[in-house]
């Protein structure tokens, strides 16, 4: 079979006004980046449109580390969609270079439900992150050039500074480091560390601003720590707030670029889900729903973590109304979580398939908290047998849902047109029951506690003696209002990764907490969570080949 670059490069690709066209955008409001790849403009938004047109999120279970095919599903569902008549397009993420070299490989979905080009959208595209990047380290540049400052200085204690510089790969040997070493020339010495970039705030601030104007005012309040008198201090403080925006003014346009089909696709942001927000930004969203009839979005990870974030930050804050649910299983998941090993993930065992259902059972009860009946989209792998498959569906029926199998994968939109119909047909039927499930005036304790039990399925939540202190920074703050921003392993549904399928009878730890008051969210750490992970023993970077041609494999 040929792999998912092979069939990318195999696919005949239309120029990108070609796509535009599709959308009724005309030539002029493109911003070419070569043949392939274009910028939109902010006007194209069209507020009165929002809730004409029809949001359909994508989720999954609780991953196994290769991932559930999430974006395989949203751009084969986007296919299937407009193979039916349907108007749609997808709009998601950008990829972190982090898990192209490290574990996951690209992002840009698989076999025949991809979007291209490829090998740009899992490199550097059209500069996104290296924009956020650049933006985040002058931050760090003007804070340490600030601590130097005799004329100038804004009496910062270096010991309360929570602002860290980021790059966009994994590196661990960054987590801690000592800057402002060789002299009084060098700069004044303190403990400081790395972030990967999809960790940064200001990926979360990109995907949660409106527009040029509101970017500036949420950059300007980014908290950076505090004064020795115990005062905080914000970007705005150092003047920071032009240059960073001026770092950004092309970033927050968000991309269009096609599927393997020649449907419409636009990736912007890249927060991950089990650190930030997971979720492409509201503009990228608005965007979609301005231009087409259906918007199929995703977000990352597991329905406990994406999701809730998409429904308790995303849609809170926007107004965003969505329509539907997709709740994404493999077979092979379920397996991990009925005990399988890794050696056995890819042979049929139904008695393992049926210990995990409790998994995929828990994540359709949760959808249900927010409103949403989920339509379950099995993604179809050779070695799934029928009766494990069965298994899935009569779970289903006892949650008065549908399980269908998708096979865009290996057959593209036509082997979504099932999934696409039903999903329709939901949709026709919605009276539009969606509420968040917590509100912004509970405490941070309360809205915690509610995500811990309710979502994860948690007896109680522990706060530790640092966390209990910092809660009363931010409350002293006035940041006490915020959404939460879970930071927690994607791996389970408590803040153990090795508890798998359902577990019960845990309690969740608090461990402590970083501020986003410019994304406008604080983040509680649950356990041992790391905001810049590390490479496998193995790492994807030691399979990508590029030939004396340029022609580049492995990548995926």
């Amino acid at each position: 079979m040929l792999s998912d670059i092979e069939i990318a490069q195999a696919t005949p690709i239309q120029h990108i006004k070609e796509i535009a066209a599709k959308l009724n955008i005309s030539n002029d409001d493109l911003e070419y980046y070569g043949k392939y790849k274009a910028k939109l403009p902010l006007h194209l938004i069209d507020y009165k449109n929002l809730n004409k047109s029809k949001l359909i999120l994508v989720t999954a279970i609780t991953p196994t580390p290769a991932g559930e095919g999430k974006t395989t599903i949203s751009v084969g569902l986007t296919d299937g969609l407009n193979a039916i008549g349907k108007k749609a397009i997808a709009v998601l993420r950008e990829p972190s270079l982090g898990p192209v070299f490290g574990m996951k490989g690209g992002a840009a979905g698989g076999g025949y439900s991809q979007v291209i080009p490829m090998e740009d959208i899992n490199l550097h595209f059209t500069g996104d992150f290296s924009a956020v990047e650049k933006a985040n380290n002058l931050l760090a540049a003007l804070i340490d050039n600030n601590l130097q400052s005799k004329t100038r200085s804004l009496n910062i204690d270096p010991r309360t500074i929570v602002w860290k510089r980021v790059m966009d790969m994994n590196d661990r040997a960054l987590r801690n480091i000592i800057v402002g070493l060789g002299g009084t020339a060098n700069g004044i010495p303190r403990q400081d560390g790395f972030n990967i970039t999809p960790a940064s705030e200001i990926m979360a601030i990109l995907c949660m601003c409106n527009d040029l104007k509101d970017l500036k005012e949420r950059l300007g309040n980014i908290y950076i720590g505090n004064t020795f008198d115990g005062e905080p201090i914000f970007a705005r403080d150092l003047k920071a707030t032009d240059a960073l925006t001026v770092l950004l003014k092309d970033a927050i346009k968000p991309n269009l670029v096609q599927t393997l089909e020649g449907n419409p696709a636009i990736l912007h942001g890249g927060p991950f889900a089990s650190i930030a927000q997971g979720t492409n930004s509201i503009i990228a969203t608005r965007m979609g729903l301005s231009l087409g009839d259906y918007v199929v979005t995703e977000a990352g990870f597991g329905a406990d973590l994406g999701a809730e974030k998409f429904f308790n930050i995303k849609c809170a804050v926007s107004g965003l109304k969505p329509n539907a649910v997709v709740l994404v299983v493999t077979i092979k998941a379920l397996r991990h979580h009925g005990g399988a090993n890794k050696v056995d993930y890819n042979s049929p065992s139904e008695s393992r398939v049926k210990a995990g259902l409790d998994n995929l059972a828990k994540h359709i009860e949760n959808m249900k908290l927010f409103g949403f009946n989920p339509l379950i989209a099995i993604n179809a792998f050779p070695n799934d047998s029928e009766e494990e498959i069965q298994l899935v569906k009569e779970l289903c029926q006892c949650y008065q849902t549908q399980a269908i199998v998708a096979k865009g994968f290996t057959d593209g939109g036509k082997g979504m047109t099932e999934l696409a119909t039903q999903l329709v047909k939901l949709v026709e039927e919605n009276t539009g029951s969606f509420k968040p499930l917590y509100s912004f005036e509970q405490s941070p304790e309360d809205k915690i506690t509610v995500i811990a039990t309710k979502i994860y399925g948690a007896e109680g939540v522990e706060f530790s003696v640092k966390a209990k202190s910092q809660l009363q920074q931010i409350k002293s703050f006035g940041f006490d209002n915020f959404p939460i921003c879970m930071a927690k392993t994607p791996k389970s549904f408590s803040d153990d990764e090795s508890k798998r399928g359902r577990p019960t009878g845990f309690t969740v730890k608090v461990r402590e907490f970083e501020i986003a008051s410019g994304a406008g969210f604080i983040i509680p750490i649950l356990g041992e969570m790391m905001r810049m992970p590390g490479l496998p023993t193995i790492p994807n970077a030691e399979n990508i080949k590029i030939d004396d041609q340029g022609v580049i494999s492995g990548l995926s």
